[in-house]
């Protein structure tokens, strides 16, 4: 049986893109700015060759790399999950999606809050963990939503889960992702739940992502339509709406996403298990944690090996990242615009340095060949 392992390790960009000034990154480079962490060692990633790739400019490239290897670059227009994710799967995006770096307009909040009963507080980008620091108390007082949004297209309503039960939270968050369409078509809506006390808030793990529905056909669409499993690991299920998706598993970080992914390796399926390693973005790519952020890869590759060695004769890995989101660009905590590492290895597959590609969507079009499957993808495969 024919399996893809397709494993996106959230926000590790490998240097700027042409037109990152454009989007306010010029000299980003996550690899870059991790590689300087005394904690930053990939001995299993550099055998495949992750050094050897276009434009990476540390670590020890080796004589023999033992994957295919590629720099990917962005088609679309933007430098989110949402985007980026879609492009890995085949849809490109000429539009970026919408962003508030001055809060969302009183006619969106107006609506919103006539259909949930609940008035809003904040409105403003913020990070999640300054905001239940700075705006928790006035929620837990007036039980007024706090409603924020980053650089991403996102809209975010934090609660404190005993002032609004998960289930209600989520409801809330259904009827802003019906209203945000169109012109606000945000890539995502997101429940923020928190516990705690004042001075002491903390999240829970029980964020929940509500996107846009994507706008085409993308490889898991393929893959269903031919009677492939397609499972989907963290947080994929929410990034298509579960379009295309037979199987999926929530994680509440990297190391049960690595689980979870050993654990698939043991079953019997014939398809793509798509995974989605969310740490390396959300806690340390956000919060510029560049010694967090370089642990986190030095965990994935110890755990590399453990992953290859279940594979079976016709089982390819493949290993890529959406986006940028470098923590040591302190001018910002946002996504960057960077150029994303390819690395695919198998029993049967020769290793080649590919060079630099036009757009994510080669990674689609890959998948849907090594399984067999005509599509309308408009991009070229690996193989």
């Amino acid at each position: 049986m024919k399996r893809v392992f397709l494993i996106v390790l959230d926000s590790f960009g490998i240097g700027e893109m042409p037109d990152a000034q454009a989007y306010g990154d010029k000299g980003a480079s996550t690899i870059a700015s991790v590689s300087k962490s005394q904690y930053f060692d990939l001995p299993n990633l550099e055998k495949l060759g992750l050094f050897n790739i276009d434009g990476v400019h540390v670590g020890n490239k080796t004589e023999s790399p033992q994957a295919v290897i590629a720099r990917m670059k962005e088609a679309s227009k933007g430098k989110d999950t949402t985007i980026g994710h879609w492009e890995i799967a085949g849809l490109y995006s000429e539009y970026p999606l919408p962003t508030y770096p001055n809060g969302f307009p009183e006619e969106v909040l107006n609506e919103f809050t006539a259909r949930t009963g609940r008035e809003v507080i904040c409105n403003k980008p913020y990070s999640g963990t300054d905001v239940i620091r700075d705006y928790g108390d006035e929620h837990v007082e007036t039980g007024k939503l706090i409603v924020y949004t980053s650089a991403d297209s996102v809209f975010q309503i934090a609660a404190h889960e005993e002032i609004v039960p998960l289930e209600q939270l989520y409801e809330y968050c259904k009827i802003a992702r019906e209203m945000l369409k169109g012109e606000h078509g945000v890539g995502r809506v997101i429940a923020r739940p928190f516990v705690g006390e004042s001075g002491n808030y903390t999240r829970t793990s029980n964020r929940h992502d509500y996107s846009l529905l994507p706008p085409g056909k993308t490889m898991m669409d393929y893959l269903k339509e031919n009677n492939k499993d397609v499972i989907a690991v963290g947080k994929i299920k929410d990034i298509f709406s579960g379009q295309g998706i037979t199987e999926f598993t929530y994680t509440k970080g990297n190391e049960e996403g690595i689980e979870k992914t050993l654990s698939y390796l043991d079953k019997d399926f014939e398809g793509l298990c798509f995974i989605n390693l969310v740490d390396f973005d959300m806690l340390y790519g956000h919060r510029n944690d560049v010694d967090g952020y370089a642990k986190a890869l030095t965990y994935f590759d110890q755990k590399l090996p453990e992953i290859l060695a279940k594979m079976q004769e016709d089982d390819v890995l493949m290993i890529t990242a959406d986006h940028g989101c470098d923590p040591g660009y302190t001018i910002s905590t946002d996504h960057s615009r960077e150029y994303t590492p390819f690395l695919m290895y198998g029993k049967n597959i020769q290793p080649a340095n590919l060079g630099t590609r036009e757009t994510f969507s080669d990674i689609a079009s890959t998948v849907l060949k090594l399984l067999g499957i005509d599509n309308e993808i408009n991009a070229k495969s690996m193989i």
